[in-house]
């Protein structure tokens, strides 16, 4: 299992791309920055270009709802580019109170939507012309990138429905708040159910929140206040109803270093082949666990397709 790490906005873009650079170094096998109303992750990634170069770079997630696909497939591919073929781009549909209040946009029939919108979106990676005309997305015309090969795409999923159809449609998943038996027991079936026989194995790609502390009970309790919106947006509550979980807090692993260390092996023993870590707490505690998640130790897992990195094994 590779192991890598969020970059959050909301400062100096230079100090963003100082922040991947530091993961590389820290010893991350990938970076995800995000779309959370602060810099625009594909154009930080281009920013970043050829720096940081032996660090995979990888969206969690750009949003669907927004954007055109055949404008999307443009500005990947110019990012791809830029970044000497390292991306991964991360997509999700985001949550029904973004797209409606933020955008002003219908939130309506999300998993049909993505479906479409990888109907234009993949064949445009490939530099392929399309001619789609369908109930949510229609797009005529192509890419011109000359040398430029696609990136894999990963699914933001929860459900079932959109679990199978990272498998089909993705190089697999992205998703959050799951325990590493929710992980084995639904996730990764639910990505299997859409995958074709022959195909190679999903990605299964897993946002950890963690924090290494002296003082959980404080930690969590803050948390807890933090995301109580996160708590309620239907994916999530989904996922965490599904876990018996009261709150999105439930998720967070806090501890001290062998707690923290433990429940990530559990997560290699459940599937997941790449951990993305959200650091938490307050800024000393997320530097040290930043700094724990940095120097695990390497090891190899067979079923990790992945350009080489730090890796976590049982």
């Amino acid at each position: 299992m590779r192991i890598g790490l969020s970059i959050a906005g909301g400062r100096p873009l230079p100090d963003v791309l100082t922040a991947i650079e530091d993961a590389g170094a820290a010893g991350y096998a990938h970076v995800w920055p995000n779309e959370t109303g602060s810099w625009d992750p594909l154009t930080v990634l281009s920013a970043l270009g050829g720096r940081a170069p032996d660090v995979e770079l990888g969206t969690a997630v750009v949003a669907t709802f927004p954007r055109h696909p055949l404008a999307l497939a443009a500005q990947v591919l110019t990012t791809q580019a830029a970044t000497g073929g390292r991306l991964t781009l991360g997509l999700g549909t985001s949550h029904p109170w973004v797209v409606e209040s933020r955008y002003g946009l219908r939130w309506d029939r999300p998993a049909d939507r993505v479906r479409e919108f990888l109907d234009v979106l993949t064949p445009a990676l490939r530099g392929e012309d399309v001619d789609v005309a369908g109930t949510t997305v229609g797009a005529r015309g192509g890419v011109d990138a000359p040398g430029v090969e696609p990136p894999p795409v990963l699914l933001a999923a929860h459900g079932p429905r959109m679990l199978a159809l990272a498998g089909e449609r993705t190089a697999g998943v992205i998703t959050l708040w799951a325990r590493p038996e929710y992980v084995a027991d639904f996730v990764v079936p639910g990505v299997d159910a859409g995958r074709a026989v022959g195909s190679p194995p999903a990605r299964i790609v897993v946002g950890l929140n963690a924090a290494v502390t002296a003082d959980p009970d404080t930690l969590l309790a803050d948390a807890a206040e933090h995301f109580a919106l996160g708590s309620t947006m239907p994916s999530y509550r989904g996922t965490l109803d599904r876990q018996g979980a009261g709150g999105i807090e439930d998720m967070i692993v806090a501890g001290d270093e062998e707690t923290v260390v433990a429940q990530v092996r559990r997560h290699a023993d459940a599937g997941v082949t790449d951990l993305i870590l959200f650091p938490t707490g307050s800024p000393a505690e997320r530097e040290r666990t930043v700094a724990l998640f940095g120097g695990l130790v390497p090891a190899t897992r067979p079923h990790v397709r992945r350009p080489a990195g730090p890796t976590v094994s049982s």
